[in-house]
């Protein structure tokens, strides 16, 4: 066999005695495929959406994350495999179907709730933003194969050529940050069930307080990677690349422990957390807003003592508070003299339209909002959400979109405006509560890794009501977990009422302290949980993401030099 012959091969191990020139040298060095079964090499385009496929019940509900790992591994040796850039990208991209496809089947059941478009649509929009989001992992396996493939050879041990390089997974974790970081900003952003999700179950979910959420992304690809190595029998270079996991969960656990404290019983808050099981299938309906809120004001509760915060959730009451008195009034009488209550509900605008010589005013916008009510019928404060779900809550080109018959899935003909960002609100000291600033993220605000919080004016938690009425099964726990990572993340604690679950009080730890089932009435009666010290992210934020993607790039790079 020729020189030539071998350079092309990537199967056939270089001989030690053979003499190529440096450039022919080079290309013979290139990693060798690894073994995979036979009918996984003969199909891998098959294999890596059915890898995809597999890799979403390492998501809430199920958190078989070791699964996800094992899927992972699978998509590094097909990438490791591939022959060309293009497969490389469609290696990544259809495991991205599968995965998104599977994740998000709960956007299905949302398009049940809204009759002014088709049912079955709903199914064809899971698809359709599958395609979409699966672009970005298709991104991430191509710039870690284009990524590797430019790097120098690998070192060779014993003489020989690697079957199994570090370098690959190192480069598949970093451009698996950065890409995931552009599914959530890109186009409003789209960051439901960051990869990083997976570690909740473990220990490792704390390192979230050193690298945010994309860090912790990028930290099981190179879980991944090890078992990797392990697979192709480099125990050591598996074992070394385990370790900075160890590290990492070790020193999150560490923080976690130091700076967090139990809540004193003496000056801890009492709060209130409502989840009424009031479905979506009512939920605007005037023939039951009376019994609706019958169910609101018996979960409340009597005033005690001691002053109480009652949370309720997102659009709890069909009224514009600002404008109509006797609802304030009606919510001020379930409140004891120190107590607190804070609601969803709309603030709306009108503007004067002349049509034919005659003036009216017809709505215009509004806003999602949180109220604060005291037991003075007082508004004390206001937070309009800011990062609003489309065709949910506005329908983007809707001029184009209107005359094809779709419409936004929450009902009304007018879109929501954005509120400003984040930003901490004044809550008044009660009767056992001194003064408290809260912060707020209204439903699908929460999954903004690094944009939950006023950094210049941190919060002692922060309160996320919610409607995931029509979000299926899978959809609420899975909305759950993204709170309680921006509650490690922050160190903060999270409080979420919903209508119909999952509601739950979180610690600034991510642990749930309490939470009420999908599909429950009832309350939680608890202390709210003090916040913890200020975490590495919540002083850099999504740096921390990009320094851990940085450093991914430099060990793929120094793995890769020569030592013949």
């Amino acid at each position: 066999m020729t020189a030539l012959g071998i350079a092309r091969s990537s199967v056939i191990e270089v001989a030690p005695s053979l003499k190529l020139s440096p450039k022919r040298a080079i290309a013979a060095s290139v990693p060798q495929r690894p073994p995979l079964p036979a009918l996984l090499a003969a199909h891998p385009s098959v294999t890596a959406l059915l890898a995809g496929l597999a890799s979403a019940v390492g998501l809430a509900p199920l958190s078989l994350w070791p699964i996800t790992l094992l899927c992972l591994t699978l998509l590094i040796l097909l990438l490791q495999a591939s022959q060309g850039r293009r497969h490389a990208f469609l290696l990544g991209w259809l495991f991205g179907v599968g995965h998104f496809a599977a994740g998000l089947n709960w956007i299905a059941h949302a398009f049940t709730y809204q009759d002014a478009m088709p049912h079955w649509f709903g199914y064809g929009a899971v698809v359709l933003l599958s395609l979409y989001l699966a672009v970005y992992p298709g991104l991430a396996t191509l710039i870690a194969w284009e990524g590797a493939r430019r790097l120098p050879p690998p070192r060779r041990v014993n003489g020989r050529v690697p079957r199994v390089s570090a370098a690959l997974s190192l480069l598949l974790g970093a451009s698996w940050i950065g890409t995931e970081y552009l599914r959530a900003t890109l186009f409003t952003g789209f960051a439901w069930n960051p990869l990083g999700i997976i570690w909740l179950p473990t220990s490792l979910a704390h390192s979230a307080t050193l690298v945010g959420t994309y860090g912790l992304s990028g930290l099981a690809i190179v879980a991944a990677g090890a078992l990797h190595l392990a697979l192709g029998r480099r125990i050591g270079s598996a074992l070394a690349m385990a370790l900075p996991l160890a590290g990492a969960a070790a020193i999150g656990l560490l923080w976690s422990s130091f700076t967090v404290l139990p809540p004193a019983r003496q000056t801890a808050p009492a709060i209130r957390i409502v989840q009424p099981n009031i479905g979506q299938d009512v939920k605007y309906s005037p023939a039951m807003e009376a019994t609706n809120f019958g169910k609101l004001a018996s979960l409340s509760g009597a005033a005690e003592p001691r002053s109480r915060l009652i949370f309720w959730p997102e659009a709890a009451i069909p009224a514009w508070l600002d404008m109509e008195p006797q609802w304030r009034a009606r919510l001020a009488s379930l409140l004891g003299p120190g107590d607190l209550l804070l609601t969803g509900g709309e603030k709306v605008y009108f503007e004067d339209r002349t049509v034919n010589g005659y003036t009216s005013q017809v709505l215009s916008g509004a806003h999602n909002s949180l109220w604060i009510v005291d037991a003075r019928a007082r508004l004390l404060g206001r937070y309009d959400k800011a990062h609003l779900v489309p065709y949910g809550e506005y329908l983007p080109m809707r001029q184009l979109l209107t005359p094809l018959g779709l419409s936004r899935l929450v009902p009304g003909d007018v879109d929501f405006w954005p509120g400003p960002g984040a930003r901490s609100l004044p809550l008044p000291a009660g009767t056992g509560r001194p003064p408290l600033k809260m912060g707020v993220q209204i439903c699908y605000e929460i999954i903004f890794s690094g944009h939950v919080v006023d950094q210049a004016n941190r919060p002692d938690f922060i309160f996320n009501p919610s409607n995931d009425a029509w979000f299926g099964r899978w959809g609420p726990p899975q909305h759950l977990a993204q709170a309680r990572l921006r509650a490690i993340e922050e160190a903060i604690p999270v409080i979420r009422s919903t209508p119909t679950g999952i509601s739950a009080l979180v610690d600034a730890q991510g642990r749930i302290v309490d939470s009420l089932p999908h599909r429950t009435a009832g309350f939680i009666d608890a202390l709210l949980p003090p916040p913890g010290g200020r975490t590495l992210f919540s002083r850099v934020g999504n740096w921390a993401a990009l320094a851990l993607m940085l450093a991914l790039v430099a060990l793929a790079v120094a793995t890769r030099r020569n030592r013949h």
